[in-house]
């Protein structure tokens, strides 16, 4: 007889627990729907659950992992792309799979688009300007993409949709990664850095991409160029990307992930100190934009991310003959 499939979902949120709701009947399965993020305090909620999915807002510490291997659990789906806050290698130790979720690299390939021409165009400025009632255009004059050269670095899924968007634009485009996976002009990763007039991040953050762009790279690009980050946060050193904005090295940023971005991403701070060493320095910039990860949150994606949740579950399930 084939074992009933039972998933616990934690840090769901109620735009999520809607498609949840729907899709889980859809699919055939149970789903115990709890809004609080996964903690040692409430593991034991997943208990007669091999199957649980969390969110990348939440921190999978091994002191955690092992309370939700005592509730049975051996199957963990983060409802991301990357997966560093788990720790790996202590759920490796202890039989747990840990699972990722695909879903449409159309958001954030749109958004990072959308940062370029932001940025070329003085958008913050413009907008700071007009809320003041000051509509005058000194200083306000921008650039046209399609004068532009643009580096993509990474050319995964998100990375091609990048660029294969840029075409319509009619700019260059320079391509870097350790493997050649599109049809694109591929440059070393020198070249691209010097060469480019916009730069824009796409790869996971790994021991190999940590701080990639340090401040070696950033005195290697043109006096002007725009870096675009809607991948990782510490991809960037981002000591030396202040440095660099304050000298006018670089003329300008756009950062949708920020290193050290926990607890202040996805929280109203409206009336908190921040404690972060760079951000209220960032943001005081004219020619950087901050946005709070916000670059994947569409409604094509939260239904791609429900329903790759359920069916890595599932297929988790099948490959212990259980479906």
């Amino acid at each position: 007889m084939k074992k009933k499939i039972d998933i616990t979902v934690y840090g769901c949120e109620p735009d999520e627990a809607a498609v949840f709701n729907k899709l889980s009947y859809e699919f055939g399965v149970t789903v115990s729907l709890i809004k609080e993020a996964v903690s040692e305090n409430n593991a034991k909620l997943a208990a007669g659950c091999r199957c649980i999915s969390v969110s990348h807002k939440a921190e999978l510490s091994e002191p955690l992992l092992f309370e939700l291997k005592n509730a049975g659990v051996k199957y963990i789906c983060t409802r991301s792309l990357g997966f560093n806050h788990i720790d790996i290698q202590a759920a490796g130790k202890m039989g747990m799979t840990i699972g990722t979720v695909a879903y449409s690299p159309g958001s954030v390939a749109d958004y990072a688009i959308m940062l370029m021409l932001m940025l070329m165009r003085g958008t913050k400025s413009v907008i700071h300007r007009a809320e003041r009632q000051n509509y005058c255009l000194n200083n306000l004059r921008g650039k046209e993409l399609r004068d532009m050269t643009v580096g993509v670095i990474g050319t995964g899924r998100i990375g091609q949709a990048v660029m294969e968007r840029l075409k319509g634009f009619g700019c260059t485009v320079l391509a870097y990664d350790r493997n050649h996976k599109a049809e694109a002009d591929y440059v070393s990763f020198c070249e691209l850095l010097q060469s480019s007039d916009i730069i824009t991040l796409h790869v996971p953050l790994a021991e190999d991409t940590l701080y990639m762009i340090g401040r070696e790279q950033l005195e290697m690009m043109k006096k002007g160029t725009l870096l675009i980050n809607t991948a990782r946060g510490a991809l960037v050193d981002t000591e030396a990307l202040v440095d660099a904005l304050e000298d006018g090295r670089i003329g300008g940023a756009a950062l949708d992930v920020l290193e050290g971005e926990e607890g202040i991403f996805y929280y109203d701070c409206t009336h908190k100190a921040l404690d972060h060493p760079y951000l209220s320095a960032l943001q005081r910039m004219p020619n950087v934009i901050v946005t709070p990860h916000t670059a994947y949150h569409t409604e094509r994606v939260l239904v791609d991310t429900v329903s790759n949740t359920i069916r890595n579950c599932l297929n988790f399930e099948r490959s212990l003959g259980n479906v």
